[in-house]
């Protein structure tokens, strides 16, 4: 028998509750894979549970919180499969999850990454925040998703039952080639959590290779495990982030002008959370600005010689949703 292709890696940092809860799909419907939990130093006794109730599970400790960048970066240097499947650790799977993706990779060598339907673990008949069917950018670096614009949610209604392809694959539920991870130096650490998932996608677009979702493969994710959505420090990353990312991958020509645009975008967004006294996530903002210029030097070290100008799938999302009212994907393309 040929020794399996496929590494499902799962990312933990003190949620010993939720591999108790996820794991088991996981292992039932993961007969193709090797299994492994990589334990991000966790304080609590996410790996004595793992070694007790999941002998088949192998373990990887990483020795401090490296965050979702550095922790799979330092993980994955320890796992040998030609495919990597990044699972969040608050993901139930379903049956025969991997085999439409590993055809995938087989028969598609420019597909780099791969998607599979992401819904709702609270309520199954919805797509989930996380990656819904399949992410994108606008012109301006802001992502939404089939499924979900901003945080308005679509049910599943088949409408995304087809396989297409997509500029960015969520990290709830990546895959991607061993090759291209390594090739591009996995995450950049900088980032430490959120939206390291799109710029790993982007610098794999800007060689040549593509991100496919697949319907066929359905998992359900609870989303937030980590940071709630109004937490201020998943803004001040989200803001941060995307200004690194866009600072790393812009056409040389669109550079300052998109970076312009977005720093004043920013400032309304900012100026909102105070209207709303959310003066945190105002300061998150702020704080997310002032990283973005210390750090300008260096992500522009980061640029390559190829940056590709087809990054985009609308000018800009922020008007679609808010001025034109557009709440769907379907309604805008």
């Amino acid at each position: 028998m040929n020794p399996p292709k496929i590494a499902v890696i799962i990312l933990n940092w003190n949620g010993a509750a939720l591999l108790e809860q996820f794991l088991p799909s996981v292992c039932a419907y993961s007969e193709q894979a090797v299994i492994y939990v990589a334990d991000n130093a966790s304080t609590d006794d996410s790996v004595s549970v793992v070694r007790s109730k999941f002998p088949q599970v192998k373990i990887i400790q990483n020795t401090q919180n490296l965050g979702f960048a550095g922790g799979y970066n330092q993980a994955l240097k320890n796992v040998p499969e030609e495919i990597f499947a990044l699972v969040n650790s608050d993901i139930e799977v379903t049956e025969n999850w991997l085999q439409p993706i590993l055809e995938i990779f087989e028969n598609e060598p420019q597909t780099g990454m791969v998607q599979p339907k992401i819904l709702d673990f609270k309520n199954k008949s919805m797509f989930e925040y996380a990656g819904a069917a399949g992410g994108f950018i606008d012109q301006f670096g802001f992502p939404f998703c089939r499924g979900r614009l901003f945080d308005t949610l679509e049910p599943d209604q088949g409408q995304y039952d087809e396989r297409a392809e997509i500029f960015w694959a969520s990290g709830a539920c990546l895959f991607i080639r061993k090759e291209i991870f390594e090739t591009l130096g996995g995450f950049d650490t900088d980032f430490f959590a959120h939206q390291e998932e799109i710029d790993l996608c982007w610098r794999a677009h800007n060689l040549g290779y593509r991100a496919i979702y697949e319907p066929n493969s359905i998992v359900f994710h609870v989303g937030g495990a980590t940071l709630q959505q109004g937490n201020p420090q998943k803004t001040f990353l989200n803001f941060r982030n995307s200004l690194f990312m866009l600072t790393k991958n812009l056409p040389a020509s669109r550079l300052f002008p998109v970076l312009f645009i977005r720093l004043s975008l920013d400032g309304i967004a900012g100026i909102q959370f105070l209207f709303k006294r959310q003066p945190m996530h105002c300061w998150a903002v702020l704080r997310s600005h002032f990283w973005f210029y210390f750090r300008l030097p260096k992500n522009c070290r980061k640029r390559t010689q190829k940056q590709s100008s087809k990054y985009y799938l609308t000018t800009s999302i922020v008007y679609q949703y808010f001025v034109r009212r557009k709440k769907r994907f379907q309604d805008i393309f």
